[in-house]
């Protein structure tokens, strides 16, 4: 499990352990801080580094049943662009050709960021010519496009490939173990701090006239459902492809904000302020993910409602003395 030590990564541990679908190997820096507390009550088989991990893979082949790559550079807004396609493209694409040569399932993580301004659809068409229109609108996006693309051809072109492929377009994901990601932190997060602290939930104002303060719409999308999808396809190695992973229904910005005041049991106040000149002209104003893909795939499970999903992350973990997965 790359990433097994950030957000979704380690809910996946999680579940895995849960389930006892065998032993979990994370790999990912844990820095300075605090991102260790999100592993901090799985029992792991071991936690290497980034650079440790093909000799890792070398070493142990014969025993790994599954790739589960989740590990990035995440943050819209990183500019190293050397370093970014060294991480979210270049390690990937040794990874898929470790798998494929292996014959182990390798799922991966891709990103609604790769859609950019929308103006494409959010249909998860992964053929070359349909990847080949999409625009993202940052280095993250363009960086994970840049691998879709790749896989995309590689499979035209029926080039090597690991027996099951899957890379899921992630939407707007909220839940537990997210707290090491400082400004990155979903929306839902953000505002629990507000929201508790006694003030406002504050909320950027909208430069786009289609759109009101607050009514900017994005796909929200409980961290669980994430989870339940990637053991889905853990456990139905016939299916391949890219898929959206969203909830398949926008949400307003305000709609989070009131599911949070809800939680806590206040009424809403809301404040908006300016939103910030960096992000302004790179804004995605919507996002729903079309999830027919996914479900003609055979995928059945309904996906958690914005009220019900913001409600037990704010009672379940963020206003609990232990707020871990």
């Amino acid at each position: 499990m790359t990433g097994g030590a950030g957000f979704i990564g380690s809910n996946v541990a999680a579940a895995l352990e849960e389930r006892r679908r065998g032993k979990v190997v994370v790999c990912d820096r844990l820095g300075d801080g605090d991102k260790w507390l999100n592993i901090a009550k799985r029992e792991l088989a071991d936690v290497i580094p980034p650079e440790d991990l093909l000799p890792f893979l070398d070493d142990n082949g014969s025993g790994i049943g599954a790739v589960v790559h989740m590990g990035a550079i995440s943050d819209t807004t990183a500019s190293a662009g050397d370093r970014i396609v060294d991480t979210n493209f270049r390690l990937p694409l040794r990874l898929w050709r470790w798998c494929a040569e292996r014959q182990v399932p390798f799922i991966y993580a891709s990103s609604a960021a790769t859609y950019g301004d929308g103006s494409q659809g959010f249909g998860d068409d992964g053929s070359p010519d349909a990847l080949a229109r999409l625009r993202p609108l940052n280095a993250y996006g363009w960086s994970k496009h840049l691998f879709d693309r790749w896989v995309a051809r590689m499979v035209q072109d029926g080039e090597p490939r690991p027996p099951q492929w899957a890379g899921l377009k992630f939407f707007n994901v909220y839940g537990p173990n997210e707290y090491h990601k400082g400004g990155q932190k979903s929306v839902a997060a953000q505002l629990f701090t507000q929201v508790r602290e006694g003030g406002p939930a504050r909320l950027f104002t909208s430069h786009n006239p289609d759109y009101p303060d607050g009514g900017q719409r994005r796909d929200f999308v409980w961290v669980g459902d994430c989870v339940d999808v990637i053991l889905w396809l853990l456990e139905n190695e016939g299916v391949s492809g890219l898929f959206n992973c969203g909830s398949g229904r926008a949400r307003t910005f305000e709609d989070v904000a009131r599911a949070v005041f809800a939680a806590l049991g206040r009424e809403p106040e809301i404040e908006f302020i300016p939103m910030p000149d960096a992000i302004r002209d790179r804004y995605q104003y919507f996002t729903e993910a079309d999830m027919g893909r996914l479900s003609a795939a055979g995928y059945a499970k309904p996906f958690t409602s914005l009220e019900d999903g913001v409600g037990r992350y704010v009672s379940g973990y963020l206003a609990a003395s232990d707020p871990y997965v």
